[in-house]
């Protein structure tokens, strides 16, 4: 019984810890101008978003989410927004904690996209919920390209790539 009290002591306050991290990291990065979705409101409503990895090539080879659409570079990203007249759709962006997302976000709304949210913590916080990534072959994997050590620090579970 000790040790599932432990146990419990230490998941939560890792995932506050954590929260907090990525709190400060997005409240100093971030200017909140594309709405937040939490993990667990994605999760719950997935089938309805377009996911949309605003990551590196090389970030979302490693692992992405389901069903992600790669976006990250600047003729991927014109391509998609070239091909999907449908403006009105949901989009979920995305990245490792949702600064680059933010940005990619912000173009996509200028551009007439009446509905996309950031995804709140990025893959970060998807993969610490308990959430399945897959890799480059859609099969499920642990792995996570934290795009930089100081970054890295954000994930709590899985095995970061650098």
């Amino acid at each position: 019984m000790k040790t599932i009290i432990t146990t419990l002591i230490f998941l939560f306050v890792t995932a506050f810890s954590q929260a907090q991290t990525i709190a400060a990291a997005l409240e100093k990065y971030n200017r909140n101008t594309v709405t937040y979705i939490k993990v667990q409101d994605l999760k719950a409503d997935y089938s309805n978003y377009t996911i949309l990895d605003t990551r590196k090539r090389k970030e979302y080879e490693v692992s992405h989410l389901p069903g992600a659409i790669f976006i990250g570079d600047k003729e991927d990203f014109h391509n998609y927004l070239a091909t999907n007249p449908d403006r009105s759709k949901p989009v979920v962006v995305y990245c490792s904690i949702g600064v680059r997302s933010e940005d990619a976000g912000e173009t996509i709304n200028n551009l007439g996209f009446t509905n996309v949210k950031n995804l709140y913590g990025g893959i970060f916080m998807w993969k610490d919920a308990g959430f399945n990534i897959v890799n480059s072959n859609n099969k499920p994997t642990d792995t996570v390209h934290v795009y930089s050590k100081e970054w890295g620090t954000y994930l709590k579970t899985g095995k970061k790539v650098y």
